[in-house]
Parts: C-alpha cells; structure tokens; sequence
C-alpha cells in the first residue's frame, strides 16, 4: 500500500484569473448634487460594470467643490473609464491604487 496525497488539478492551457486592480477615479462638475442622484449614477456605473470586468465598490460626494470620487477594481484603467462613459459621466482623473496599508 502506498501513501498518496491529494493533488489539485491544474490546466495550463486555462487562462489564469488576472488579479483585479484598485483604482480612485475623480469626477468633476457635480455642484449641488444629491445623496439620491449620486446613487442613481452609481447605479448605472452597476448595471453594466460586468461588460468590463470592472467592479465599483464605493462613491463619495463633496458637493460644495462638485467633486465625485469612486472605487473600483478592474482589469485596467482603461476599463474603469469606458464604463463611466457609457454610464454618463466620464472621469476626469483616475489613479492606480498600487500601495495600501491597513
């Protein structure tokens, strides 16, 4: 009798997952905007994150300054970007979040 060990089972031609990058995008011109239209774009950012692997996690308003700040994880910036286009409101500013500290 011979002692085995169990071994997972592992594909190379299977595509490996590309871990997901954090990114802080910035908008700009949103003056006196509401809680309530804030998630409303949020919202559309959701419904249609999926086309680009992108996932928004969070969104922040200052509306005295009209500045929106959003994260999200994804594949690319590039990525981040279209969704926000497509959605309505492009991003004026976006950086790679490549350092985090708890």
């Amino acid at each position: 009798m011979t002692a085995g060990c169990a071994t997972a089972s592992f594909d190379e031609n299977r595509p490996q997952e590309k871990p997901m990058t954090k990114f802080m995008d910035v908008h700009s011109g949103f003056v006196g905007v509401t809680a309530q239209q804030l998630k409303e774009a949020h919202e559309r950012d959701l419904a249609i994150e999926a086309d680009e692997s992108v996932h928004f996690e969070h969104a922040w308003l200052d509306p005295e300054s009209g500045k929106v700040f959003c994260l999200a994880r994804g594949p690319s910036r590039e990525a981040v970007l279209r969704i926000h286009e497509r959605a309505g409101h492009p991003a004026s500013e976006i950086y790679e979040l490549a350092v985090e500290v708890a």
